[in-house]
């Protein structure tokens, strides 16, 4: 009987483990994604963001992050208290004893909430790129993923109060999708628009990406990584139950994403007369943020709808963000923070356990959180260092204006 214990053990620490990888994974995803989106004179820059964050994202998420999102002991449901650094993993003697309880390493568990810290993160570059200061945003990746993001996950995962009225987030279409898209608002709207994006009389000046291909590539690594993502957060594997679980939970996230995927392709036709690659993509990820608040649940065609009207709503929101004059380059906004709060108020189609209200709350109070804790941050980096690239470095490109490696050029593929 121990031995099967410790079987079923190893096995779900393992399938931890390698979720954990798949969604690390989609930090490639994201790197492609918005090196693609954005110009080609820009795109050494946001490599260099989407490596630095996710290196950062891991350091503070262990420093604090982790005992403030998962505390042993909370102080009340609102604040989880302080904690640093990680305790130490479950002993042989430890989880026989526990009857079952538990079924997979602790580290193996932080592995896979840090990776989903750096996701979080990654969503906010995409977001600002191509006109905000490296070193400012690294200072910011410092209090959102040591701070911001796991306070308000502790609410919801951590067993917080959002979790105590019933709120439901399986993989994080507000945990992690809106809220990163949150921040990233907040940043978008104190920089203000790329230099001839928006005309003086309302026009509109596309500025398309520059590599298409490697947008494409990024896309389908995080179609992939985000197996993981909802596939992981089954959190088991060693049973049928589970089993069976995990094997749905695969099945409704790809459904979803071809849904969205088709649903944005017709969408682009219908408005713009002809096919549109970059909604396309958008609409793959629209679908498969749109489905991560509940990817057990529904039926898989249930789940390809949810996916369809993500996929619709991305092209509109994209539209209305233009519109507004709220530049995003890569669409992170809508991908997911509009299409992450239609994904919370889909749970209610297929969970009976979910309530429209508490939905609700838990909507606006992660997007009022992190909207005010990251203006706060956001405005006093801005007074101490400022937020955004000289006039020169925008028009040139900030590949490395900023790095200290521009006297370089060998090393680093600059022509400044």
């Amino acid at each position: 009987m121990d031995k099967l214990t410790e079987l079923s053990y190893a096995l779900d620490t393992f399938y931890f483990l390698m979720s954990g990888a798949l969604v690390m994974w989609m930090a490639a995803g994201f790197a492609m994604l918005e090196a693609g989106l954005v110009r080609s004179k820009n795109t050494t820059e946001i490599l260099t963001k989407n490596v630095a964050l996710f290196a950062i994202a891991c350091i503070m998420y262990m420093l604090c992050g982790y005992n403030i999102m998962y505390p042993g002991e909370a102080v009340n449901s609102v604040w989880p208290g302080i904690g640093f650094l990680l305790g130490d993993d479950h002993t042989a003697e430890a989880v026989l004893k526990s009857n079952g309880e538990t079924y997979y390493s602790a580290l193996a568990d932080f592995f896979f909430q840090v990776v989903f810290v750096a996701t979080a993160m990654s969503i906010v570059s995409g977001a600002v790129a191509e006109r905000m200061k490296l070193w400012s945003f690294l200072v910011f990746c410092v209090v959102m993923t040591g701070f911001i993001y796991p306070l308000q996950g502790y609410w919801k995962w951590g067993g917080g109060f959002l979790d105590g009225l019933g709120f439901l987030d399986f993989a994080g279409s507000g945990v992690v999708h809106m809220c990163g898209a949150s921040a990233a608002l907040v940043g978008v709207l104190l920089l203000g628009p790329r230099k001839g994006k928006y005309g003086p009389n309302g026009e509109i000046h596309p500025i398309p990406g520059c590599n298409m291909p490697l947008a494409t590539l990024g896309t389908f690594i995080l179609w992939m990584g985000w197996f993981g993502f909802n596939g992981g957060s089954e959190l088991k594997i060693s049973d049928i139950g589970e089993a069976n679980a995990v094997a749905m939970v695969f099945v409704n996230t790809n459904t979803a994403a071809a849904g969205g995927a088709i649903a944005a392709l017709f969408a682009a036709h219908i408005l713009f007369g002809k096919a549109d690659l970059s909604m396309l993509l958008n609409g793959a990820l629209a679908g498969l943020v749109a489905i991560t608040a509940e990817p057990l649940t529904p039926s898989p065609l249930l789940a390809t709808v949810i996916g369809m009207v993500g996929g619709c709503i991305v092209v509109f929101s994209i539209i209305g963000m233009d519109k507004l004059k709220i530049d995003d380059p890569v669409g992170a906004l809508s991908v997911h923070g509009v299409v992450g709060m239609w994904g919370l108020i889909a749970v209610c189609f297929s969970n009976p356990d979910a309530k429209f209200t508490s939905q609700l709350i838990g909507i606006v109070t992660i997007f009022g959180f992190v909207f005010v804790s990251s203006l706060i941050a956001w405005y006093v980096i801005k007074l101490i260092m400022g937020i955004r690239v000289s006039e020169e470095d925008e028009y040139n490109g900030v590949d490395f204006s900023e790095c200290g490696m521009e006297a370089y050029p060998e090393f680093t593929g600059s022509s400044k």
